[in-house]
């Protein structure tokens, strides 16, 4: 087993062998979890909200979903929630989302796009690689009329999600720098990374 604890707006990454669990703690409570996978053996396999959405016919993410590739193939498992629902819809956040979202004053703030490439370039890979993202506990509701947002979180301390492995896959994950909405409740705080199995 290793433990990892990521530091407040910081990347992390790591390709999970077939039948390993990766679980994410949401150490302080609060706290967004930007995530991309890809089939470790053929990174043009990533991940893809529209497969995985299709194919279990909600837009949240809980126990029994699965995070499917664009050739709707399974990646991982998610075998334990105790949040009970996860975002497929915010997006991950940049200097430009920022500065259309909250004004030019915010550009030169830290975002999860430049976490992503930072962790993507480790393997070779840039920014045709980035895909859609999964944010583990974000709450983003949507409205009956289809309007939706990023309000104040339901996940608290200590809770966590435990996804198993599929296959071999190339997790990359951003601890979420935002501090322009209540995604991390104005304040980043840490995650931790605990993968076991295998």
């Amino acid at each position: 087993m290793s433990r990892e604890t990521v530091r407040p707006r910081a990347p992390w990454s790591r390709i999970l062998t077939r039948g390993q669990t990766l679980t994410i703690v949401d150490l302080d409570g609060n706290q967004a979890v930007d995530f991309l996978a890809y089939d470790a053996a053929d990174t043009s396999r990533a991940y893809s909200a529209q497969a995985t959405l299709q194919a279990q016919e909600t837009i949240f993410l809980t126990t029994g979903s699965v995070l499917r590739d664009n050739e709707y193939d399974p990646l991982l498992t998610v075998i334990a929630d105790q949040v009970g629902r996860h975002d497929t819809l915010g997006g991950a956040c940049s200097k430009e989302s920022n500065t259309l979202r909250y004004g030019h004053h915010t550009y030169a703030q830290h975002a999860c796009v430049e976490n992503f490439m930072r962790e993507l370039s480790r393997y070779g890979m840039g920014k045709r690689d980035h895909v859609s993202n999964v944010n583990w506990f974000m709450n983003v509701p949507v409205d009956p009329d289809g309007a939706l947002g990023i309000v104040d979180g339901i996940s608290a301390p200590g809770l966590s999600l435990s996804l198993r492995a599929e296959k071999d896959v190339l997790v990359v994950v951003s601890n979420c720098p935002q501090i322009n909405n209540p995604c991390n409740g104005f304040d980043p705080s840490r995650a931790e990374m605990v993968v076991s199995g295998g």
